[in-house]
This record gives structure tokens, sequence and C-alpha cells, in this order.
């Protein structure tokens, strides 16, 4: 035995992990896609056509969820969060995704586990027609426990200049359309988790609560890409806020230029039982919940009154639920308020 095996790194391990990689990765590349599969960087081509095209860039994890998927031995679906979670971000600028990299860190790798992940990841780049153009896998036994993994990636898109989405198209008089969650998507599962498992004392693969699914199934649901909903608005849209940590309130304030406040109607969406459950079961006050986790959704687009028919056909065509959840109203400064009309 090597001593770096020794103390803990297997070497053999990470290339047989990198060999299955390598086959996801290159089922991934399109034709913007150039170099070679398992060099030190990917590389992707601009597309043509762009007069002055600007790469949006993001990089982000899915958090404890990760644990999640380690109790119930499937790994696909928080790589495909990943990426999804990833294109929101960047769809709320109006760019389209052109290459994703990911990075996974463990103790001991498993070389089915990561393929598992990678798998998920890719699955997401197809959905996408985005290359996978790279990635890392490290060991580092003396940082994680056996059996768990951190995940992460980072992605480029590109976007038209004068397209770009940044907040500063947003009027007084826009309307909120909210996007249907799939759960959680990837933010709040510290909290969700400890409800579940400590205060209801539930096992994985029991019943959750007013759902009809098992524990895993609603914790594990995949978080929802929002780019065939929105994409074919954009044109129309004047901002968009991606629902993730901080809940409504703290993702809608970052799109808000001086002058205006945005307000939410709390009765315009049902919440989904999953929340409520949490609310319940956790003593959970509802400013916390709303500062914690989606409600339900996880998106918001702001168009004008006009084009409101328009983004409720387009998300329904993707079948995505949506709603007039608010509006943008003059205000002295740019916060969320919460109300009943």
């Amino acid at each position: 035995m090597s001593k770096y095996a020794a103390a803990g790194v297997w070497l053999d391990t990470a290339e047989e992990a990198k060999r299955r990689i390598a086959e996801l990765v290159r089922a991934t590349r399109t034709s913007l896609a150039r170099g070679a599969v398992g060099g030190f960087g990917g590389m992707v081509r601009v597309p043509e056509g762009y007069k002055k095209p600007v790469l949006v860039m993001s990089t982000d994890g899915v958090g404890s969820k990760v644990l999640v998927a380690a109790a119930a031995g499937i790994h696909d679906t928080v790589g495909e969060d990943l990426v999804n979670h990833s294109v929101n971000d960047i769809l709320v600028h109006g760019a389209a995704p052109l290459a994703f990299l990911d990075y996974i860190a463990t103790g001991n790798l498993v070389p089915e586990i990561a393929a598992q992940i990678v798998g998920g990841v890719a699955r997401g780049c197809r959905a996408h027609e985005m290359t996978l153009a790279g990635g890392e896998t490290a060991q580092m036994p003396d940082l994680y426990q056996p059996g768990h993994y951190d995940l992460a990636g980072s992605i480029v898109g590109v976007v038209e200049e004068d397209k770009a989405l940044h907040g500063d198209r947003v009027t007084a008089g826009d309307q909120l359309i909210g996007y249907a969650s799939t759960g959680l998507h990837t933010n709040g599962y510290t909290l969700a988790r400890k409800i579940v498992f400590e205060s209801m004392k539930l096992g994985i693969d029991d019943p959750f609560p007013e759902t009809g699914q098992s524990v895993r199934e609603v914790l594990l649901a995949v978080h929802r890409s929002y780019a065939p909903a929105l994409r074919p608005l954009l044109d129309d849209v004047h901002a968009l806020a991606h629902v993730t940590g901080g809940g409504i309130a703290g993702n809608l304030v970052r799109v808000l230029p001086p002058g205006v406040e945005a307000v939410v109607d709390t009765g315009s969406w049902p919440w989904p039982p999953l929340f409520r459950v949490l609310m319940r079961a956790g003593k959970v006050s509802r400013d916390e919940m709303r500062r914690v986790f989606n409600l339900g959704v996880g998106m918001i687009a702001f168009v004008g009154r006009d084009d409101v028919e328009t983004a409720m056909r387009a998300a329904s065509r993707a079948q995505v639920q949506a709603w007039l959840i608010g509006e943008v109203r003059a205000g002295s400064k740019p916060v969320v308020r919460f109300e009943e009309r």
C-alpha cells in the first residue's frame, strides 16, 4: 500500500471515477465545445450572431440536501438540482447557458456514487443543450466524514449586452408573476431536516404527512428549471428574481431599483402541504418561514400589465403553474411588503 493510500487517498479509485465521468461528459458536448475531454480547462466557443456578447457567470452548491441524498442512497437528483439552480441564476439576467463545471469533494471517493452525481449533472446539461466542460473530484478524508460529500458547480452563459436584465427596467405598475416551485428546491434543508428527522422523527422511507409521498420523494424533489417557461418572454420581462436563500422578500429586493417597492399578496397562491407541515411540526413562525423557504414560489417575473396573459400562457405551455402574486408601487426605497388584498 502506498503512503498516500495509507493516509486515505486512493489514486486508483480516482482514476476509475474519472473514466466513468469522462463518458458522461462526452455525451454533453455541443457544437460549441472545443478542446479535449480531460484537459486542464474546458473550452466553449461563444455562439455566432451576437453583436456585443456578455458572459454571465454564477457559482453555487446544493447545501445540506446532499445529506438527504446520502441517507436515501440516491445521488443523481442533486446533480440535476445543481444544474437547474445555476441555469435559473443566469436566466434572471436573460442569459442562455453555454457551459458548466462541477466540483465534488468527499472523504473517500466511491466511483459509483461519483458517476451517479455527474450523471444527474449531465442530464441537466443535456436538457439545456449545455456542455459539461469539466470539473474536479477531490478526496479529503481528514475533512469529510465517511459517506459524506459536498457538491458545487459553476455556470457560464451569454446574453446580448443591450438585452441583459438588471432590474433597472422595473417601474411602478409592474405586475409580479410567481412560478410554482417543486418543493424546497435547494434551500432551507438544515431547518427542514431538523424538523423532519428530529422533531417529527420520520425515517427516509416513511410517508410524509398530507402529500401522498415518502420523505425521500418530498425532500429530493428536483429543483425546477424555469427556462422553458421564461425563455419565450425575455424580451418583455422587466426583471426576474430566483427565490433561493432569503425567501421571496430577500430575493425580490435584489432587483428593485430606487423609488419603488414590491407588494406581495400573501393570499394569491396556496402553500403546498410540505410547508404547512414544516411550519406546524417545527413551530416555526410565519416570518421565519418566509425568510427560510420559498413557500411554493421558485421564480418571480416582473412584467407590464399588458404582458400578464402572455406570461401565463407561456407558463401553461411549459406545464408550470403560475399566479399573479402582487405588484410594484412607487415608494421611498426598495422594500418588499406582504399584505392581503
